[in-house]
C-alpha cells in the first residue's frame, strides 16, 4: 500500500499523519509533501512523542522530492487542509480523500499546554481516521 499525504506547509498535519500512517500500515510506503513546504513543526514533534511515534528526522518537503515513480503508483493521496487551499496532483494518481483538518501550527509555536493541545486533537483525529481506513481496506 502506498499512501501520500499533502497540506500547504508540509510542518503538521501531513507530517503527523505520514508518521502515524507508518504505525497503522506496517510496511506501507509513505511520503507527505506540502504546496508550499515550511520547516518542520517542533509541536508537532513533541505531539508525536507522546505516543512514541518518532517524527524528529522527517523534514517539510514538496511535491517535487516525491520520487515519481512513487506517484505514479500511489493508492491514496489525502489531503488535510481545511481552511486553505489544498495541493493537488492529477486525477491520475491513486484514489482521493480529503480529510480537513485545522492547522495546529496557526496557533502559537511555545510549548505551553494550550498549544499543545491543538497538535493533539488534530494528532487523535489522524489516527482515528487512518483505523478507520485500515477497517474499511481490511473488509
Amino acid at each position: 500500500m502506498k499512501f501520500l499525504f499533502m497540506c500547504v506547509a508540509n510542518s503538521a498535519r501531513s507530517q503527523m499523519a505520514e508518521g502515524l500512517a507508518r504505525e497503522v500500515f506496517p510496511g506501507a510506503e509513505v511520503y507527505s509533501a506540502g504546496s508550499q513546504p515550511g520547516v518542520l513543526n517542533p509541536m508537532a514533534v513533541i505531539a508525536m512523542a507522546e505516543i512514541k511515534v518518532d517524527i524528529s528526522q522527517h523534514y517539510s518537503k514538496g511535491i517535487d522530492a516525491v520520487p515519481k515513480t512513487f506517484l505514479q503508483k500511489v493508492d491514496y493521496v489525502i489531503t488535510l487542509c481545511e481552511e486553505e487551499v489544498c495541493p493537488t496532483l492529477p486525477e491520475s494518481h491513486g484514489k482521493k480523500l480529503h480529510w480537513p483538518l485545522p492547522d495546529p501550527a496557526r496557533h502559537p509555536q511555545e510549548a505551553d499546554p494550550q498549544s499543545l493541545t491543538h497538535f493533539r486533537q488534530v494528532r487523535d483525529r489522524i489516527q482515528k481516521l487512518l483505523n478507520e481506513l485500515r477497517s474499511q481496506l481490511s473488509n
